[in-house]
């Protein structure tokens, strides 16, 4: 996250990932934001190979959520609103859909617990075309 935050109140993220193949070579991003500020610049991520959309998704998210953590100040005292495209991700965290995929198992419980450090955390669906004039991908 870029310039320093004050500590507590309320921050907004938005992410996306996807993989060129499914699976196949993963990518990222995401970007922060002081609700209702200006938007911080974009962080692109790379994962590698063989990795699946729904894990490319799960780990910018991942990603934004630690960055905000280690940047917020006391992030027992702040309110994150997260933006994002992927139902399954966000159905799953809201606790509306179950893990069924091993492979994401992994990943949702990491998710779980970046978000746990935070006084509360929102999941909010987006249109992809929202995320995308957002993040250029």
């Amino acid at each position: 996250m870029s310039g320093a935050a004050a500590s507590g109140g309320q921050y907004e993220v938005v992410f996306d990932g996807g993989s060129l193949g499914n699976p196949g070579v993963g990518y990222g991003s995401y970007r922060v934001r002081v609700a209702g500020g200006d938007w911080g610049p974009p962080r692109r991520l790379e994962f590698g190979d063989r990795v699946t959309n729904n894990e490319a998704e799960y780990r910018a998210l991942i990603a934004a959520l630690a960055d905000l953590a280690a940047s917020c100040g006391d992030p027992s005292q702040v309110s994150v609103r997260v933006y994002g495209d992927s139902r399954l991700v966000l159905l799953q965290l809201k606790g509306e859909w179950k893990v069924r995929a091993t492979n994401l198992r992994p990943l949702y419980v990491e998710a779980r617990g970046r978000a746990g450090v935070f006084r509360s955390v929102e999941y909010v669906w987006q249109p992809r075309d929202e995320s995308v004039a957002l993040l250029g991908h």
